[in-house]
């Protein structure tokens, strides 16, 4: 008898999971809040055993095509000047710019499109309800459906509102860290490297290119108050502008277009759960382990969707497969989520000797990168490659 998979949440780790149970023979259906495919987003990278995942999934060629074209990364001053520059990586690992940097939303799209014929998306609607029974699980949608399935997953968002089905009353531990993302238009000073500005205050702003003609910004500031994510988008431009409104460079061109800009606003986050399963339900992605503010969540929820599925197949025995995809992935989790508070401090500043700092640390980091470039990658990368894949059934090209 075909198992079937809900799975709940159409961004990167819920097709990505679906494409690989797909491929092992599964009946998936996808469940996303959203009324449509959610095209829109800011740059993700793709490294390390994630990178790996996805030549193994043959969708690697086809993702690089649909790279930003991003050639590196420039920390610059208040008048736009190089402090220091790391060109892209070269490899599955290395660089500030990923050698795979690509739009979430054509990374979903890439997905989406690889999975539409062989799973059942239902759009505009979210599970309410989850019964154990002990051969399956009755999901109750809000639109009032009901869906049996072998295994429920959530593979959503940081701030999942659906993770309290699998893991009560989860806690998220708030950095501190607020960042607003927009896409503005392109000006003809805008180039294909990613520029980075901080100033006092913790302010600071980029500006990064993207194969679509304009350009996706973004201000982030640090603050001990809570909940401004929760806010109104006014409200959250108010706050942007009156806590930026004096940042320097391109602040005030960023802070200008915010009216009429696609702009997605939220106060980074890590979650961190004494479990990621409950019976036959369980949690993938952002949804149970977000690291936080270093650019690891699209590796590791492809990495998450491996591992998953590969054990779920392998393993008639639900407890078993959750036991060991989570035995498997535990460790690689416990690395990318160490953040170091002074990390976090070093990188936004907030008085003058501070930046003075950073920059002179920037400085010395990119005589370091010329002259030693693959001993400055291997302490300064995310660590995407820290654990090792499995070797399951080799999966169906589609």
């Amino acid at each position: 008898m075909t198992r079937h998979a809900l799975i709940s949440g159409a961004s990167i780790a819920g097709p990505a999971l679906a494409h690989q149970l797909n491929a092992r023979g599964w009946r998936t259906t996808v469940v996303e809040r959203s009324p449509r495919l959610r095209e829109e987003g800011q740059n993700v990278d793709l490294r390390g055993a994630g990178r790996e995942v996805a030549r193994r999934m043959g969708i690697e060629d086809v993702l690089l095509a649909a790279t930003t074209t991003e050639v590196g990364t420039r920390f610059v001053d208040e008048r736009g000047r190089a402090i220091a520059e790391f060109p892209a990586g070269e490899n599955d690992t290395d660089g500030a710019t990923a050698e795979l940097e690509i739009l979430r939303g054509d990374f979903a799209r890439v997905l989406y499109d690889r999975t539409a014929d062989d799973t059942e998306y239902r759009f505009g609607d979210r599970i309410t309800d989850l019964v154990d029974h002990d051969d399956r699980v009755t999901a109750t949608l809000e639109s009032g459906a009901r869906i049996d399935a072998d295994v429920v997953v959530v593979a959503e968002g940081t701030r999942s509102r659906t993770r309290d089905l699998v893991v009560p009353d989860a806690e998220l531990k708030e950095l501190g860290l607020y960042v607003a993302y927009a896409t503005i238009p392109r000006t003809p000073d805008d180039d294909r490297w990613w520029r980075w500005y901080h100033t006092t205050g913790t302010g600071g702003v980029s500006l990064r290119p993207d194969n679509r003609g304009t350009t996706r910004a973004m201000l982030s500031f640090m603050s001990d108050v809570r909940g401004l994510e929760a806010l109104d988008r006014d409200s959250q431009i108010a706050i942007l502008r009156r806590t930026l409104g004096d940042v320097g460079w391109e602040g005030p061109r960023v802070l200008a277009a915010l009216d009429d800009a696609p702009m997605y606003f939220d106060a980074v986050a890590q979650v961190r759960l004494p479990r990621w399963s409950t019976g036959r339900r369980v949690l993938l992605g952002d949804a149970a382990w977000a690291a936080g503010p270093f650019g690891t969540g699209t590796s590791t929820a492809l990495t998450g969707a491996y591992i998953l599925a590969g054990e779920l197949d392998a393993n008639p025995d639900h407890r078993v497969a959750l036991e060991r995809y989570e035995q498997l992935m535990r460790p690689f989790i416990d690395e990318v989520q160490d953040v170091k508070p002074a990390m976090l401090k070093a990188v936004n500043p907030r008085s003058r000797a501070g930046v003075a700092l950073q920059r002179v640390a920037f400085r010395a980091a990119a005589e370091v990168s010329s002259r030693f470039g693959g001993l400055f990658s291997a302490l300064t990368r995310p660590r995407s490659d820290a654990i090792e894949l499995p070797d399951y059934p080799v999966l169906t090209s589609r």
